[in-house]
Order: structure tokens, then sequence, then C-alpha cells
């Protein structure tokens, strides 16, 4: 066979090669099992530095942009690497492509990317979609992948037979009228092959997290306690777990005495706390929203850290979610009666989206901090990381004091002649697990200020809720701006040498605009 043939041929059969395997990964998909479309990208995204992380996402039009263009471009990329292994494979076979030896096929176009996938994917190899324990989920995440890429390998071999197999006439031109026959007919099976990808693609579509990762809550509609369904939402997942509580378990592990096993309702048999806690992210902006309030219910970590019995050498306790997300805590925090194993939010079962069946509460730590889909907890060592503080983020993931003023929005106009009432001022508090003391605002940008009042105080785990009324007098342009007070006494205020990836400090300010 000539070497244009090989290529040609290989080409074809790569690329069929390339759809059937991404065709029976997003299969896989929507059956709930792991693939490389999806975990590749939190196994890239730990490499990359917070700051570029955040450029990158602000170029492309934010988190869920960046999530289409990554798993666009794996499947992408999938296909072009499958089709030039296809011509690398016809230059090899051409030479006598009917008698392509099967062991070498199968050890280079399927051992070899088990192989090379179980090592470069190791640390999330164990994501699983349905609540699998982690060493279950990753070997069924191997035997998906080798599923793949086996159907790649015989795709490809079975298609380049097809192709280079017929006998040529002999002709001054390269391509028969059977030659390309055989390409049309190869073609068209991978056009049915796209077709049912295109179909997975849009039901994973409809199945993803697009729609609310990224919820805020803030402005009028702000209430004390954060309904469910507004609770701000940050998922770094393109299809979050809808956890089968049956095939879930919670493990406790790592540097401890006694090695546990527990199931849900096992949980249920611990005494039960109820308390009501506030989460912030930890890139929420000044004026931004992604923070809430709910009354957590579920089991104190130190009960079943107890039973543990962690080891003199364990100083931080590493928390896994089934999706493959980890973070850490000090163990001395871990042990603390109001870090929280949750299990119900505003008195119903957690929310899938919120982590069902069980989540980390940890006070007064920024939200990744709140491990959702928890299935392993590790007593560690010093030195463990987790999932952003191996990108980078931290080094300090305690909240610091924060406010905001919700209401009147940024920009908002009122004339004086029109004014029947005094304007009302409004928004909420934070500090931490120290609680609010004092709320002051300014109506000069910081020259004066004047007491608010705090007309809703959640207590030393929750936000506080604060108001005032304000009559402008006279016309112009106020620059309003509100500090708080924690519990301990400290005033908020910027805090120069906390790195911007540990929350952002300062103070929030609108323009208002008065005309007479």
């Amino acid at each position: 066979m000539s070497r244009t043939k090989a290529i040609f041929a290989g080409l074809v059969a790569g690329l069929l090669g390339g759809i059937v395997m991404t065709t029976v990964m997003l299969l896989l998909a929507a059956l709930d099992v792991a693939t490389p479309l999806v975990i590749i990208g939190d196994r890239l995204s730990v490499f990359i530095p917070p700051g570029p992380f955040l450029s990158l996402m602000g170029k492309v039009g934010g988190y869920n942009h960046l999530k289409h263009i990554g798993v666009g471009s794996t499947i992408a990329g999938q296909l072009v690497v499958s089709a030039i292994g296809g011509v690398i494979f016809g230059l090899f076979a051409r030479r006598n492509p009917a008698r392509v030896s099967a062991i070498w096929t199968i050890s280079i176009f399927v051992l070899l990317p088990i192989v090379a996938g179980a090592i470069a994917l190791w640390p999330v190899l164990g994501t699983s979609y349905i609540g699998l324990p982690i060493d279950v989920a990753r070997l069924v995440t191997l035997i998906g992948f080798a599923l793949c890429v086996f159907l790649f390998e015989r795709t490809l071999v079975l298609g380049f037979q097809f192709l280079a197999t017929q006998k040529i006439s002999q002709q001054d031109y390269e391509f028969t009228p059977a030659i390309g026959r055989r390409a049309f007919v190869l073609s068209a099976i991978g056009v049915a092959a796209a077709g049912g990808g295109v179909a997975l693609v849009r039901k994973l579509y409809r199945a993803a997290t697009f729609s609310y990762d990224g919820t805020q809550y803030k402005g009028r509609i702000v209430e004390p306690i954060t309904p469910n369904e507004l609770f701000y939402c940050v998922t770094k997942n393109v299809v979050d777990p809808r956890v089968n509580v049956d095939l879930w378990h919670l493990e406790v592990n790592g540097l401890v005495q006694n090695r546990a096993t527990w199931r849900f309702q096992d949980l249920l048999g611990f005494e039960a706390t109820e308390q009501e806690t506030t989460l912030m992210c930890i890139s929420n902006g000044l004026d931004a929203g992604l923070i809430s309030n709910a009354i957590w219910k579920g089991v104190p970590l130190r009960d079943l850290l107890d039973q543990a019995a962690p080891l003199s050498n364990a100083a931080r306790v590493r928390l896994h979610g089934v999706d493959n997300y980890t973070d850490t805590i000090p163990l001395e925090k871990a042990m603390e009666p109001t870090t929280l194993l949750a299990y119900e939010m505003n008195g119903v079962q957690l929310p899938h989206r919120h982590g069902y069946p069980l989540r980390v509460i940890v006070p007064g730590y920024f939200g990744e901090k709140h491990v959702k889909w928890l299935t392993r907890i590790e007593l560690t060592d010093a030195n463990a990381k987790g999932f952003y503080e191996t990108q980078g983020w931290g080094p300090d993931f305690i909240a610091p004091t924060r406010s905001r003023i919700d209401l009147p929005e940024y920009e908002s106009r009122f004339s004086l002649g029109e004014l029947n009432a005094p304007i009302e001022v409004k928004g909420m508090a934070y500090g931490g697990d120290r609680g609010i003391s004092r709320v002051e605002l300014s109506f000069d940008d910081g020259k004066t200020w004047r007491d608010a009042e705090i007309y809703y105080a959640g207590g030393d785990l929750s936000w506080s809720l604060w108001k005032t009324e304000w009559t402008p007098d006279p016309a112009g342009d106020y620059v309003l701006v509100v500090r708080a007070t924690d519990g301990e006494g400290d005033v908020q205020e910027f805090e120069e040498e906390r790195g911007w990836f540990s929350g952002v400090t300062g103070f929030h300010k609108i323009l208002v605009h008065v005309a007479a």
C-alpha cells in the first residue's frame, strides 16, 4: 500500500475511532460514570495559579464559559489525537494491513493509555457522581476508560483494514471508486456516531451545573435565612453528583487508631446539633452575593473523631467529596463543637446541589472548606493540602469582617422634591465566627459615621442584617460607605498585608445621586 493511501486510511479510521470513543465516554457520563472528558479538567486546574486562572475566567466570560471551553477542547483534542494516532498506525501497518498483530495494537492503544491515564489522573480517578466509595469509584472509572480505548483500538484496526485490504486495479490515480465507497461507508458510520454524541451532549448539558453555578444572593431579596433554592452556589463540576445514599458511606481513616466506616443511618443515631451558620466564598467581592445564611442540622465532627482516636502526629483533617474535591482544616478546628457534619438545611434534607447526603460546616472559614458530598475524613500531617490550597489559594482561610449595602443600589437616583419619606438604607454584616456587635454608615465617603440599627442578629456564627433611614440634604452626589465591628471589638478594615487570594478586605461603597 502506498504511503498516501495509508495516511488517508489511517486518518479516516482513527477519526472514526475517536468519534466512537468520545460517544461512549459521553454515554458513560450520562450513566454517572466519570470519564477523562471531565476529570482531566480537575487534574489540570490545580496547576494553574489563582491569578492566571481568574484572568482566564475573565477573558472567556466566567467560570461556566470556562467549563464549556474545557470540555469542548478536551473533545476536540481527543479527536485530533485519535486522527494522528490513526495516521501513525496507517504508516506502520501499510505493508501488510490484513495481518496486523492484535497484541501489538492492544498494547499500544489500550494497555499503554490505561497505564498512562492511571498515572496521570490518579488523584482524580476516585470521582463518582452517584456516591461510590473512592476506591470503588477509581476502579469503575478505570474500567470505563479501558472500555473506551478498547473500542477505539478495535474501530481503528477494523476500519483501517476495511479501507486498505480492497484489491485496487492498477490505475494512474490513487483512490478508486471502491476506496471512495468504503470511505463513504465509514464516514456515514462516523456521522451516525457523532449524532448520538451530540444527543448525549444535549442531555448532559441539561443535567449540568450551568443553570445555578455562580448563584448570588444580594439586594432587595435578602432575608435573615436564605431559602435553599436561592442559597449561593459555587461548584467546580460540570455535572454535580446526585448521590444514591444506599451506595454511599463515610470513611474515617488516616492517622487514627480506629478506622471506621459509617452508613447514613448510623449518623442519624448520634445526638444531633442544629445551628445557624453563614457561608461565604473566598472569591466574594465587596459588592457581591456569594454569601448566604442557613440553619444546619447534623453531627459534630468531633463525635466521630473522638471514636477514631487521632494519633499524636495528626495535625490536619483532609475532607474528601465524592466529586473528588478535597480540602483541609486544622485538627483543632475540626474538634470544635460547632464544626458540623450536616445532613439537613433549613429543616429539610440537604439539596443535591448543596451536598446531599452529607456536607461539612466549618464556621468562620471560607466556603471552600465546607466540603459537599462528603465521603471520606482523613487525618493527616501538617503538610496536607486540598484542591484550592494546591492551586494556590490562601494561606489564610478565616473570613475577615465584611459588610455590604444592599439598598439603595449603586448609582441610584432620587429627587428631593419627590421624596415623601426618608430613604431606606439596608445591608448585611458578617464577622466569621466572631459575630457582629456594631454597624456604622457614612454618607460622606468615610469622613463621619453614624450607627445603623441591627434588626437581625443571627449569633456569633451568622451574619447580621442592618438598616437605617436617611434624608439627604442638600442635593448632590453622595458616597455611602458601611463598616462593621465584630463581636471581639475589632473594626472592619482594609488589610493591606492580606493577599487577595485569602479573600478581599476593605469597604463597600455606593454612589447615590440626589437632585433638587
